[in-house]
């Protein structure tokens, strides 16, 4: 089998294992995908290439999801957070080649971790956040998925406000799969989509629909408490992982 991006068999083993990974936290959270991949790929290749690949794949996934999550999503908080993402998107594919991959993920990250630390230190929004703030979010969400991290200012965001965690979950899959499909527009238009994308979302399918299945189920058994300590942890995590690979 000839595989894609020029990977070794040995990186390709790792890589499958870090998509299984990634697509369970997906299936179970709603968010961390791209995050997971794109730092976990910096081990053995050259991240970037990924980042159109993780986002085609992304929005695929949402489609095994649709039906156990329609019923729960927040269409209003998606068009707002949408109608940021669409003037942020395009800015941030620009900036990306002048501010540079790394620097894009430092600055999230360092934004993700403060906000982590007041989440576990035990502050929240008790008031309802209107549509506006939703925009502001959305237009940072856009600007930072040029790095394939467009997901952690939105589930920071809403990880500080006291939403159902089945609301959580859908309303961040349709809002992701709606800016995946964004970015990827302006990615082909960039000319980052290429065969080597397309081929290597096809061979990644079948362990992300298994990867999916799995973190769904899980999510299934969860009480909503652990849920909230998982996604807070997650983020920092994720937020942690960006900020060494963009200072090493």
């Amino acid at each position: 089998m000839i595989l894609p991006f020029g990977l070794s068999a040995y990186a390709a083993g790792f890589m499958a294992l870090a998509l299984a990974g990634a697509a369970f936290v997906r299936g179970y959270s709603g968010f961390g995908f791209a995050a997971l991949v794109v730092s976990s790929s910096s081990l053995v290749m050259n991240p970037l290439v990924l980042v159109p690949m993780v986002m085609l794949v992304d929005a695929a996934m949402t489609v095994q999801q649709a039906k156990g999550i329609w019923p729960d999503i927040n269409w209003r908080r998606v068009a707002a957070l949408y109608v940021g993402a669409l003037i942020g998107v395009p800015i941030g594919i620009w900036a990306l080649s002048s501010v540079g991959v790394d620097t894009a993920r430092a600055v999230i990250a360092v934004y993700v971790l403060v906000a982590c630390g007041f989440l576990l230190a035990g502050w929240q929004i008790t008031r309802p956040v209107g549509d506006v703030p939703h925009v502001g979010v959305g237009v940072v969400s856009g600007l930072a998925n040029a790095a394939a991290v467009g997901g952690l200012p939105v589930a920071v965001f809403f990880a500080a406000q006291t939403l159902r965690a089945a609301e959580f979950r859908a309303t961040l899959i349709a809002y992701f799969t709606l800016l995946d499909v964004w970015s990827l527009v302006w990615m082909t238009h960039a000319g980052m989509i290429t065969r080597g994308t397309i081929y290597g979302s096809l061979l990644a399918l079948p362990i992300l629909i298994a990867g999916i299945w799995l973190g769904g189920r899980q999510f299934r058994r969860a009480e909503p408490k652990d849920f909230k300590r998982f996604a807070v942890v997650l983020l920092a995590v994720l937020a942690g992982f960006g900020l060494v690979k963009s200072v090493i």
